[in-house]
């Protein structure tokens, strides 16, 4: 019986900085529909994946495939139009614009009229702009966020920065999309709120994989879990068997 193909694989990846291994010979696949887990200890490696994989690094060895396809030497830009998006470590908002023209940007990759016709204001211009303002405001109605529309970014709370972040990289519609650390910070209440709107995209048919230190978020809504430590695989499998294996213990607490 045949498998269906991950929307995203690595196979056997490695980043090397000055001969040093950041990651050292990484394996893990990320279907749809499912929340992935990438867990590990402060430099395990793990934004240093997510920037190979949105093609910001180059890969030292390995392969990533996205959908089957090897996509290991495209450029960011050209894995943002292929369906792969991203939240950051840290927040990248435009601080001064506007919660909505924040999460508007995300669709800019979508826009088909040209320069020209939005100048003018042509019809089909103003239909596109119109469509992607519906789905800006059905986003920030999924996120709570509909009353601070036309708040200024900048002036919001840190978690409210980071809901504005990732609604802009859901406006890019993509079929993978990568969550590096999106609750930190956050209390248990607001990750959970998060967390149940993270399952409902997965449960769309998009692909997330989550970089998280919050093991109680971790465990709730991850299907799967691979940790890393020191830039190497050491484990994977369920929450409930990757946090009860000796070696993660270790790695996280020490001997």
């Amino acid at each position: 019986m045949n498998q269906k193909i991950p929307t995203l694989q690595l196979d056997n990846v490695g980043k090397r900085f000055g001969g040093l291994p950041a990651v050292d010979g990484l394996s893990l696949s990320a279907p749809a529909g499912a929340i992935t887990g990438l867990i590990g200890p402060n430099g395990a490696g793990k934004t240093t994946a997510i920037n190979l994989i949105m093609g910001i690094l180059k890969l030292t060895s390995g392969r990533i495939l996205f959908n089957g396809k090897d996509v290991s030497t495209l450029e960011a830009a050209d894995l943002a139009r292929l369906g792969m998006a991203r939240t950051f470590q840290n927040i990248r908002l435009v601080a001064d614009g506007t919660v909505l023209d924040n999460v508007l940007s995300g669709f800019h990759i979508h826009q088909r009229t040209g320069f020209w016709a939005n100048l003018l204001g042509l019809p089909y211009a103003h239909t596109e702009q119109a469509q992607h303002r519906a789905q800006a405001q059905a986003l920030l109605e999924q996120f709570g966020m509909a009353h601070l529309a036309g708040h200024r970014a900048g002036t919001l709370s840190y978690g409210h920065q980071r809901r504005i972040e990732m609604m802009r990289a859901l406006a890019m519609k993509p079929q993978l999309l990568l969550l590096d650390e999106p609750v930190a910070g956050m209390n248990d209440t607001e990750a959970a709120e998060l967390g149940h709107i993270f399952s409902q995209v997965a449960a769309s048919g998009v692909a997330i994989l989550l970089v998280e230190h919050n093991m109680r978020f971790v465990t709730q809504i991850c299907s799967r879990l691979y940790v890393s430590a020191s830039g190497r695989l050491i484990a994977q499998g369920t929450p409930e068997t990757v946090l009860a294996n000796p070696v993660v213990i270790e790695a996280y607490l020490g001997s």
